[in-house]
């Protein structure tokens, strides 16, 4: 019995002496006061005040069963509290312990999960990404006869992003992309100031927050091997500006609100706004613009809301007094619910000055640049395994999505519409998860246009995020 005494009061010395260590490492790594506290109280909780154990020097004859037992029990949940200090010790040394964040607080504030992960750290750097490899293989002819494209795999996009937390209100979140293994990009890079936990104010190169795709763009997010082809040409995605600007998300409401710097209208074309993004490189800033995005989650998994984008675009190439007023507005709603998987958006652009663009440009007929362009999608998914396996389990979601886009939808007087800049794709495919940080998309899509010049396709994709 001695010795089991004094193994206990060896232990209990111990547990003292790794908490003393553990404080002292703790404060002189500068870890906040907040997690400082928030390890003491799980120490206690854990395991009471940190009384000194009083043993009563006894003989073997003089023990009975009951206080052997007692003892043991001791020793045993004594033994429980050296482990879980240590585990704690190891989560405070390796940054795991980290801040709460669902995938619907990340997304209220623009973020998709793997975009997330630098606030979802205490302190210092996070690494996180994704990435995405896509075979396309398209009908040898077209509808019309003529000659169809030739099929491609490509090493589509590798992404990594680099954040690192300075303290609790200050962030820095980068993503830096490759694509086609060849091309590298900064795809975003702020810096963050949360004023508060539901507010903030952000400076940089800024996704702009329109749409369903441009700001949740990972490929384990949005369905389809490709992105939307709304989400492409009007609201053209990735689209990134240099800018500064504010956002709030509380329980059931979000908001970003931006200036940027606006497009290079000068690239802007009969096929879209694509070519007018900036990206933040040397981007022409004769001409701002504001962008802002408001969000309305009524229940968990459901949210909808719309966008807009207004500024000038001319950046001085249409003279005095023409700045190429360009205004993009859209309502998005997306729902996942009990398996179920529903997303639509509507999108339309204006664009002012489209006469002067088409004359400095030498632009006639159907090659005109509109006044109006507008698109939209409707987009349905099922997951077959979502009544048999658990949240986090396997997926298998086929879908099917209808779209609509067209690029002159409003051409200026003297100018016509071309017959192939109005299409419609009917897609149909599937995807399916084995975890929810890989996944293989499977989709044939249909494409038609009064031209007949619709080129049909069937894609294959991986996808991953981390």
């Amino acid at each position: 019995m001695r010795l089991l005494v004094n193994e206990l009061l060896m232990k209990q010395i111990k547990f003292s002496l790794a908490f003393g260590i553990a404080v002292a490492w703790v404060s002189s790594n500068a870890v906040s006061t907040q997690v400082l506290n928030s390890f003491v109280e799980r120490a206690q909780a854990q395991g009471g005040q940190l009384d000194s154990v009083e043993a009563e020097a006894v003989t073997d004859a003089d023990a009975t069963e009951e206080e052997t037992e007692e003892a043991q029990d001791d020793n045993d949940d004594l033994a429980r509290r050296i482990d879980l200090l240590a585990e704690e010790l190891e989560r405070l040394r390796s940054g795991e312990d980290g801040r709460e964040l669902s995938d619907d607080d990340a997304r209220a504030r623009g973020l998709a999960p793997s975009a997330a992960a630098v606030y979802r750290s205490n302190r210092g750097l996070s690494i996180a990404g994704y990435g995405e490899f896509l075979y396309e293989n398209y009908a040898k002819t077209k509808q019309n006869g003529s000659a169809g494209k030739g099929d491609t795999f490509d090493a589509l996009r590798a992404i990594v992003y680099t954040g690192y937390r300075f303290s609790d209100k200050f962030v820095l979140n980068t993503e830096i992309e490759i694509e086609h293994a060849k091309e590298a990009y900064l795809e975003f890079a702020y810096v963050d100031y949360a004023a508060t936990g539901n507010f903030g104010v952000r400076g940089g190169l800024l996704l702009v927050p329109m749409g369903l795709v441009n700001e949740f763009h990972e490929p384990t997010v949005f369905m389809g091997t490709e992105r939307p082809f709304t989400e492409n040409k009007i609201i053209p995605s990735t689209w990134r500006e240099n800018g500064a600007g504010i956002y709030g998300a509380w329980d059931k409401v979000s908001f970003r609100l931006y200036a940027v710097n606006g497009f290079n209208g000068a690239k802007f074309s009969s096929g879209g706004l694509r070519g007018g993004r900036q990206k933040g490189s040397k981007a022409k800033a004769e001409n701002f613009a504001y962008t802002g995005r408001l969000d309305i989650t009524p229940t968990p998994g459901v949210f909808f809301g719309g966008s807009f984008y207004s500024g000038g675009s001319a950046q001085g190439s249409l003279g005095s007094g023409k700045d190429l007023g360009t205004t993009i507005v859209d309502v998005h709603s997306q729902a996942q619910v009990r398996g179920f998987d529903f997303r639509g958006l509507w999108a339309n652009a204006s664009i002012d000055d489209a006469v002067a663009f088409n004359l400095t440009n030498n632009l006639t007929g159907s090659k005109g640049l509109a006044e109006k362009m507008e698109g939209g999608y409707v987009m349905f998914g099922y997951n077959l395994l979502s009544q048999t396996s658990d949240i986090g389990g396997p997926a298998f979601t086929p879908y099917v999505k209808f779209e609509r886009v067209d690029t002159q939808a409003k051409m200026p007087v003297g100018y016509s519409r071309s017959l192939s800049t109005l299409n419609n794709w009917r897609t149909i495919g599937f995807e399916f998860k084995s975890i929810p940080n890989v996944v293989v998309k499977v989709d044939y899509m249909k494409n038609t246009n009064d031209a007949k010049s619709g080129l049909d396709q069937f894609n294959v994709a991986l996808g991953y995020g981390f």
